[in-house]
């Protein structure tokens, strides 16, 4: 089972961006890559995930501003964020679910992500 580490959190003003990284201790080959924000007292909510053949689907936090990619050679996974706002701030935590191949699911410990004025 891999492990994860995000990094590129940051704060940041409203309509800014950060790219977000999740580097996997291991092959994410098999692994349908994700990302996920939480705030306190809140369940992890879908920002998006890859699959292993490239095909994305996002969240309806995203609303057109993010954007996941993944890179198989390297096991990373990246999120870029555009257009933040207030509402973004969250803990930006990244997922590796391998159920379909017979491996397990991991989670990263999370970036913070800040955006105020």
């Amino acid at each position: 089972q891999v492990q994860l580490v995000e990094s590129g959190g940051g704060s940041v003003q409203p309509g800014g961006s950060l790219a977000l990284s999740c580097v996997a201790y291991g092959s994410i080959a098999e692994y349908v890559m994700g990302w996920y924000r939480q705030v306190p007292g809140n369940e992890p909510e879908l920002v998006a995930h890859i699959t292993t053949e490239g095909f994305t689907n996002y969240g309806s936090v995203s609303k057109g501003r993010f954007a996941i990619s993944r890179d198989n050679a390297k096991n990373m996974a990246f999120l870029q964020l555009n257009y933040l706002q207030p509402d973004d701030t969250a803990v930006y935590l990244c997922k590796a679910d391998g159920r379909y191949s017979g491996n397990g699911i991991a989670w990263g410990q999370g970036t913070q992500v800040t955006v105020s004025a």
